[in-house]
């Protein structure tokens, strides 16, 4: 016969097994929350990584630039004219007394002629000045002649009268007017002889006034036939005429630029380096210009005192004695300057972002290239393709210097 067995709270059991079920769940939950993410995988392939390494290092700012002539001369017009004959091509090696264009002023020449009537005028004031001095000087001298005569016979006469007065053989009044007559004639003698003093002591300045307004009239007589000269244009130096922007006919002021000669066996480079680079650039550091064919060595000779739009110019002396055949004037090129060299320096690949002096965070490479950590890393002197390691890094060690802002928010990430 069956026997009866006890009832089991059905209720019970499920109560039990949904609480182990919701604790299960909960705990599922806490640690799945409390795994860390997993790490963004990168391809090896689209990064670039260097090495880290100890050794010399060397410290170099590079810019932009273009090679210019060390000498350069502008020739402007003289005078205002019309280009007659345009004479030479730029390009052309000139002597300094090539003829590069002919103008023509009618008014210049009309000046010219003008001028030299005028000295011609003033030439023949000169000699007749002369002359009427000269005369005025005769005339003089034989005023006093015959004053001399007419003293000297009222000399004559004061004696006769005084020898036949002794003898009361005339008046006292006819002696006395003989007296005054020789006392005139000396008065009048001594008159016209400081009257032909003070006639040569003025001819020198009367002479030499007119001498100078010659001398002042030739002077312009010779700036007006330098202006008509100038009509004929010269290039006045020897090089080569690098341009010259004037047509036959074209009508060109005074003071306006005709021409430009350049010496092309004496160039030198003007690099544009960023203005934050060039507080390390002093007089004298090596350089090296790029010609995208050769490659030029030279060493600094001038820094610009003032930035333009962010960059400073500097100016490059090349040292050598023949360039080669590719440079030439305006001719882009780039520049690199040594500003100092590091000796037992550790030193990687310049990286994407971090200036010189300053804290940036790097990835290094780790578990056999496998994965990258973030790490902090103090930078040092900072080169164009290099930069100064001071903390943070070790010999060997393989960095990522590619931008990897992509991923500011993780501390690694998976390389395959």
């Amino acid at each position: 016969m069956d026997i009866p067995r006890p009832q089991q709270n059905r209720k019970r059991k499920a109560y039990i097994y949904g609480g182990l079920g919701l604790v299960a769940v909960v705990v599922i939950t806490v640690a799945i929350g409390s795994l860390e993410p997993a790490a963004p995988t990168v391809s090896s392939g689209t990064v670039f990584t260097d090495s880290v390494q100890r050794g010399t290092m060397l410290v170099q700012v590079r810019g932009p630039g273009t090679l210019v002539p060390e000498q350069i001369r502008w020739i402007s017009a003289l005078t205002a004219g019309r280009i007659e004959r345009k004479l030479v091509q730029p390009g052309t090696l000139v002597e300094p007394n090539t003829i590069l264009v002919e103008m023509s002023n009618p008014d210049v020449q009309l000046q010219a002629l003008e001028a030299e009537r005028q000295l011609t005028a003033a030439e023949a004031q000169l000699v007749n000045l002369k002359s009427t001095l000269e005369q005025q000087r005769l005339s003089q001298k034989g005023a006093i002649a015959t004053v001399e005569t007419q003293f000297a016979n009222a000399k004559r006469s004061e004696m006769a009268a005084e020898s036949l007065a002794q003898r009361q053989l005339i008046s006292l009044s006819d002696l006395q007017a003989a007296r005054d007559l020789a006392k005139e004639f000396e008065t009048r003698l001594g008159l016209e002889r400081e009257r032909l003093r003070v006639m040569e002591a003025s001819v020198g300045g009367q002479v030499s006034s007119q001498e100078s307004q010659v001398e002042r009239m030739k002077a312009i007589v010779a700036f007006q036939n330098q202006r008509l000269a100038s009509m004929r244009v010269q290039a006045g130096t020897r090089g080569v005429l690098q341009d010259l922007p004037l047509e036959e006919g074209q009508w060109v002021q005074s003071g306006q630029i005709l021409a430009r000669v350049v010496q092309p066996d004496r160039l030198k480079a003007v690099l544009r380096i960023p203005e934050v680079q060039a507080r390390d650039v002093t007089l004298g550091q090596s350089a090296f210009i790029d010609t995208r064919s050769d490659t030029i060595p030279g060493h600094v000779t001038r820094i610009d005192p003032a930035s333009l739009n962010g960059t400073v110019a500097v100016d490059v002396s090349l040292d050598v004695d023949s360039l080669p055949r590719g440079a030439r004037p305006d001719l882009s090129v780039d520049g690199t300057i040594e500003i100092a060299r590091l000796e037992d320096a550790l030193y990687v690949g310049r990286p994407a972002f971090g200036q010189a002096q300053s804290t940036v965070q790097l990835f290094k490479v780790v578990d056999n290239g496998s994965a990258a950590e973030r790490v902090t890393v103090q930078l040092g002197l900072a080169s164009v393709n290099s930069v100064q390691i001071l903390g943070g890094l070790e010999v060997g060690d393989l960095v990522i210097l590619s931008d990897m802002s992509k991923w500011d928010n993780v501390d690694r990430v998976r390389l395959r």
